[in-house]
């Protein structure tokens, strides 16, 4: 026969009760408080574009720098051929002068004066050299001046791209202000800390653009689990670690809303001990200097936006924003209002 099932006791039944509690309740730890940054659908999409306008305003700011730079380059250029082309010019009118006081005939007339054919040969050979030199000179003018020609028209080309550049972050500027305008409006004071360190900057392109990365490095926020994170991320994350911001972070985690899942985000709490609720005195200074600190090194960072404290600051410029996701009074939901943990988005 089966052995019977044993019923747990009254007193064991009501341990498993507390267990259970305690297990979902977690005592507030920091790996069971993670941010809710949902509060809304109008929210989430208005988060969504903002990742959108952000993240394309930094695209535009890089190949905007990027045909700066070869604008730089390409003036320098022009200016080499410009000087190169004046010496040149200056060389081949010598020779023209030269020419002309000689006159041709006089020229041919000491040939026919030549008393041996021996002289005549020599003679003959030295006109050759002297009308080739004089070919050479005129052909390397005609080259200069198409050199020139050419680097002009890079130059043109150039100028016309930052043009196109400036217009296209012009429109994600109001964008970025439409999508703003859902998370609580209006422009605001916040966090500037001139004494913030300076990072060390991310990794980019030779010619000063993003590379564009994917979730493919170990999460250290994470180091049991297979969750990952970008490699500008991880820079981010240690930057911010060397210079002092130490206190619990938390960067992946599952879904499919905002930066996390994609390993383009990190939360960091304000307080010592992990996620908790509203940050006030010294948690709240920590606060402060830390989203100072991403403010300060966005481009160095990458950084698209930050939010803090019921305000968020992008990448696109207009500095810090009100944002009010759940409509009440700021701190009355720690986590979406971020009043408990600074949130980092980077490109």
């Amino acid at each position: 026969m089966p052995a019977p099932v044993r019923r747990p006791r009254p007193a064991s039944l009501l341990a498993l009760l507390v267990a259970a509690v305690l297990l979902v309740a977690g005592f507030g730890t920091p790996a069971n408080a993670e941010p809710n940054e949902i509060p809304s659908t109008k929210v989430a999409q208005a988060r969504q574009n903002l990742e959108s306008a952000a993240g394309q305003y930094l695209e535009a700011e890089a190949a905007m720098l990027k045909a700066k730079k070869e604008q730089t380059t390409m003036n320098q250029t022009l200016l080499a051929a410009e000087n190169r082309y004046t010496r040149v010019r200056a060389s081949v009118a010598k020779y023209a002068a030269e020419a002309y006081k000689a006159g041709r005939l006089g020229v041919i007339g000491v040939m026919l004066n030549a008393n041996s054919s021996d002289e005549f040969l020599a003679r003959s050979a030295a006109l050759e050299k002297l009308t080739a030199r004089d070919e050479a000179r005129i052909s390397e003018l005609v080259h200069v001046k198409r050199e020139i020609s050419a680097a002009k028209a890079a130059v043109d080309a150039s100028v016309q791209e930052q043009a196109k550049h400036f217009a296209e972050m012009a429109k994600l500027r109001k964008a970025a202000d439409k999508a703003l305008s859902a998370l609580g409006g209006e422009a605001t004071r916040g966090w500037v800390d001139p004494d913030s360190p300076l990072a060390a900057p991310a990794k980019r392109n030779s010619d000063g653009t993003w590379p564009k990365e994917v979730c493919s490095i170990n999460d250290p926020t994470r180091p049991s689990s297979d969750a990952c994170i970008t490699p500008r991320t991880l820079h981010a994350y240690e930057q911010a670690r060397e210079d002092g911001f130490k206190r619990y972070t938390s960067c992946w985690r599952p879904g499919d809303m905002y930066e996390h899942p994609k390993g383009r985000a990190c939360d960091f709490s304000a307080a010592a001990g992990g996620f908790g609720g509203t940050a006030s005195g010294a948690d709240r200074t920590y606060g402060n200097k830390l989203a100072a600190y991403f403010v300060k090194n966005a481009s160095a960072l990458g950084v698209m936006y930050v939010i803090w404290f019921c305000q968020v600051w992008t990448a696109t410029g207009g500095g810090w924003h009100r944002y009010s996701p759940t409509g009440s009074s700021c701190g009355d939901s720690p986590s979406a209002d971020h009043t408990d943990h600074v949130h980092l988005s980077v490109y």
